[in-house]
């Protein structure tokens, strides 16, 4: 069942959304050759936490046992941060992290690239970020969840790459997962109506290669199949009057 927001709960989500989105920033500046995906953990829990009544939306959800998801190169999503995990030049990490605040969550997601990458790797963030702000774009009201998909679906494709079918965006709320599913690729005008008060996480996961997909031994690390780099970047977005509200920018 799809829940409709109130504005207090969209000024709410809004609020986790802020610390969703410092909590990136903060990311963005720390990241560096030889740090491991466990010292990205540490750093997002502890400023999650220095936040009055905010807690880590991913710590224990179905189990997952930290407060990031990191997940580096060829890992789409889902990585589960390690001390044995250490970031090396030339790599990219795509970092994604919720915040619970007064009982409602937000989702935000990036990729950073860890120190210089090459051209064809810049390019594939560039291209994964045009396709998220596509995305947003298409949230209005009237539309459907097709339209989001096909324009995020359009971008990518149209520049070469790859959109993950397996692992889609969702609502989002109460719960951290809620209905509607938000895939990254669709037909204009089907699927789920987009009405006020609705909030979902949009967020493409975009493949250089093949986006076909495999989950590690671990059950949580979901890689491409051809062992080829992902990039994923993700934002709340309520549905309002006055168009798509991203509720997961820093203030």
């Amino acid at each position: 069942m799809i829940t409709l927001k109130s504005q207090r709960e969209i000024e709410t989500m809004a609020q986790a959304g802020a610390i969703v989105g410092s909590v990136l920033d903060l990311l963005r500046r720390e990241v560096k050759a030889g740090m491991s995906t466990e010292d990205l953990d540490r750093i997002a829990e502890a400023f999650i936490r220095s936040h009055e009544g905010a807690t880590p939306s991913f710590k224990g959800l179905y189990g997952f046992p930290k407060t990031l998801c990191t997940s580096i190169n060829q890992e789409i999503v889902h990585g589960i941060p390690s001390k044995k995990r250490v970031l090396r030049e030339g790599s990219i990490v795509s970092v994604d992290v919720g915040v619970h605040l007064d009982g409602l969550h937000a989702d935000s997601a990036t990729t950073i690239g860890v120190g210089e990458i090459s051209p064809e790797t810049e390019r594939l963030l560039a291209v994964t970020q045009e396709s998220l702000v596509a995305g947003i774009a298409a949230a209005r009201i009237g539309n459907h969840v097709g339209d989001i998909g096909h324009a995020v679906q359009t971008v990518a494709e149209g520049a070469g790459f790859g959109v993950v079918r397996e692992l889609v965006g969702h609502g989002i709320g109460a719960r951290f997962h809620e209905e509607p599913q938000v895939p990254n690729y669709g037909t204009p005008k089907r699927g789920p109506r987009l009405l006020e008060g609705m909030t979902i996480a949009i967020e493409p996961m975009i493949t250089m290669g093949n986006p076909a997909t495999k989950t590690l031994a671990d059950k949580w690390t979901v890689v491409t199949a051809d062992g080829s780099l992902s990039a994923h970047f993700e934002h709340t977005v309520a549905i309002t009057a006055d168009g798509p509200r991203i509720l997961t920018k820093a203030h």
